[in-house]
């Protein structure tokens, strides 16, 4: 089952007289469960295809279904509403409040739908648990590690049990073994929860966790690779391959 579905997607900036076309007439699908990455070069689109997919930002033309419902035509309330209710983000800053404790930070998603306080506590201590992070409930996030911080966005990002979640960059300002420790959590809540993943990445050992990636170029699909049933070695291998055909990865829009 599709749980995104975007059709013929344009994205441009600027006016008539000075248009940067980003996005070139995508389309693209999500199954339920997947864990896919987006991957390009800088500027072929991969963030501002995340953006658009994810209701962040607009599209120029085209249409974009999540769960059936087309968000591309919703007002904003409406969007609102279903961003909280059906999507979930984890951000490569982390995104997190310094006056709120990592209980408070991971919580936020239920409070704002005045979720019961012993259903919100049950939550969060399964989620909180699944990502190692129980013990630090009642520290701030001054006082704990960059990976520390990443794996309570991701705790935030899931408690409300999201239709789909988008994750940008991730693992982009963490040291090795802290990546390693978030994509490990990140692939077992997604085969544990059936979690849908949409992630940006321009590492290809993040990208090589999940079951499909899509490489953009020039704001259009270039091509995909399937994991199947390969190990990640040999999949990383695969997009190290395709990469070097597209001429290798930078930051992106």
């Amino acid at each position: 089952m599709n749980i995104l579905e975007a059709k013929q997607i344009h994205k441009s900036y600027g006016n008539k007289f000075n248009k940067q076309e980003v996005l070139k007439g995508i389309n693209m699908f999500i199954e339920q469960g997947e864990f896919v990455s987006i991957m390009g070069a800088s500027g072929s689109g991969k963030t501002t295809l995340l953006n658009v997919l994810s209701s962040i930002d607009h599209v120029s033309q085209g249409s974009i279904f999540v769960e059936g419902k087309e968000i591309t035509q919703m007002r904003d309330k409406e969007l609102a509403l279903f961003r909280q209710k059906n999507l979930g983000f984890i951000f490569q800053d982390y995104n997190l409040l310094d006056t709120l404790t990592v209980k408070e930070n991971i919580l936020l998603p239920l409070s704002i739908t005045k979720t019961p306080k012993k259903e919100a506590d049950q939550k969060f201590t399964e989620v909180a648990l699944e990502l190692g992070i129980a013990e630090l409930q009642h520290k701030y996030p001054n006082e704990i590690s960059g990976g520390q911080k990443q794996r309570t966005s991701a705790a935030r990002a899931f408690i409300h049990d999201p239709s789909l979640i988008f994750a940008d960059e991730p693992t982009g300002a963490l040291d090795s073994k802290a990546a390693s420790d978030l994509l490990n959590k990140l692939s077992q809540l997604n085969q544990k929860r059936k979690s849908t993943i949409v992630m940006v990445t321009h590492d290809p050992v993040a990208a090589s966790y999940c079951s499909r990636v899509i490489f953009l170029r020039d704001g259009q699909i270039y091509t995909q690779l399937n994991r199947g049933s390969e190990t990640r070695q040999a999949f990383f291998q695969d997009i190290m391959k395709t990469l070097g055909v597209l001429g290798g990865v930078q930051d992106d829009h």
